[in-house]
């Protein structure tokens, strides 16, 4: 069957990430029968070199008549003294109104191979994490009202935090969806002891959570969320949140696994329709080094082939060769070595990122 992809591989590693994943996309090609046809559009840095612009509506217009997109990353230090609304990473923002790209899922999965790359005590981790982040992604502070004003103590910026109804009970069916086929639990995030806009959020999540009687749902603010996150990490399942909570939120979890290098994430529109993205950055200070993992980006496109497609024995397919790949000792720099006292194998086991790509290749 052929399906169409976008593929924007972006700035700083993000090309050579993308490169890797999408030689693991080929062999799954070719093992299972699939077309995959790519076709690499600017987005982020790159573009405003080449175009002018970090979001072209020729890039708009091509993964709209996609079937999914694969982003490797946006941004760097190159860019950081444009204007804010002129930033690379405001490619995101457009490509998330643009698509109805409304719900971000971050899975945080702690692999029994990286226990040890873990920061948090073992007994705290003991057993391995499984937690999903369902982030709210086109509404919220990031796309609030914005604006300057003089005051009495000079000029102030101000940035809006607005929910409606309908965005809050949309988010929440994806998460209570997905609790019914994991854990059915539902940890919904707020600040509804000081904000307005929380207030509609947890009664709104409440009324959907009327639909699901079999998920349990608990209601936690989210300076305690952030709290237990690392004091007992394993009483969560599913976490439905807003924007700006979720963005903190997913990078904290992502931090307990032992490496954001690791992390997949999938944005998703009513349908079928998505985006896929690694939760780590551009890293421009790891460009062309052959040094960043390209897993988090692989296992995004397993997720591609999982939410979109609906090809679960070929998402299967990849992670299993992630974990095998793991399980015979090789490591990214971000992730470590596994130093055995041996001199002849500790160098083999430290795999840039060609390396790591090729072997997961090979693995399924």
């Amino acid at each position: 069957m052929k399906y169409k992809i976008a593929v924007i591989p972006g700035d700083g590693i993000g090309p050579e990430v993308m490169e890797e994943t999408l030689k693991v996309l080929d062999k799954i090609s070719r093992k299972y029968g699939h077309n995959f046809e790519y076709t690499k559009v600017l987005a982020g840095g790159c573009a405003i070199d080449q175009v002018g612009e970090c979001l072209p509506q020729q890039t708009i217009d091509i993964c709209r008549a996609s079937d999914a997109v694969l982003l490797g990353a946006v941004g760097g230090w190159k860019w950081d003294s444009l204007p804010g609304n002129e930033r690379p990473e405001m490619a995101l923002l457009g490509l998330r109104k643009a698509l109805g790209l409304f719900a971000n899922l971050r899975p945080a999965i702690l692999f029994e191979e990286l226990a040890e790359a873990c920061p948090l005590k073992p007994e705290i981790v003991e057993g391995g994490l499984d937690i999903c982040v369902v982030r709210e992604l086109t509404g919220g502070i990031y796309f609030g009202e914005k604006g300057t004003r003089e005051t009495e103590m000079g000029l102030a910026a101000y940035d809006i935090e607005e929910y409606s109804e309908e965005e809050v009970r949309r988010i929440a069916k994806v998460a209570f969806d997905m609790a019914m086929k994991r854990g059915k639990k539902v940890t919904s995030v707020d600040k509804a002891n000081v904000l307005e806009s929380s207030r509609l959020w947890r009664r709104v999540v409440a009324e959907v959570a009327e639909d699901y009687p079999e998920v349990e749902l608990n209601n936690l603010y989210i300076d305690n969320a952030a709290m237990q996150m690392v004091r007992n990490p394993k009483q969560f399942d599913v976490i439905v949140t807003s924007n700006i909570f979720g963005d903190i939120l997913s990078d904290e979890a992502s931090m307990i696994t032992g490496s954001i290098g690791m992390l997949p994430s999938a944005s998703l529109a009513s349908g079928n329709f998505g985006m896929y993205e690694p939760v780590h950055g551009s890293a421009p200070d790891l460009a062309g080094l052959d040094m960043a993992n390209p897993m988090a980006t692989i296992l995004s496109a397993a997720m591609m082939l999982r939410y979109t497609f609906d090809l679960k024995d070929e998402a299967d397919d990849i992670e299993n060769a992630v974990r095998r790949v793991l399980s015979a000792g090789y490591r990214t720099p971000d992730i470590g070595n596994t130093d055995d006292g041996d001199p002849t194998t500790d160098d083999t086991r430290l795999i840039g990122t060609a390396k790591a790509g090729k072997l997961i290749a090979e693995a399924i």
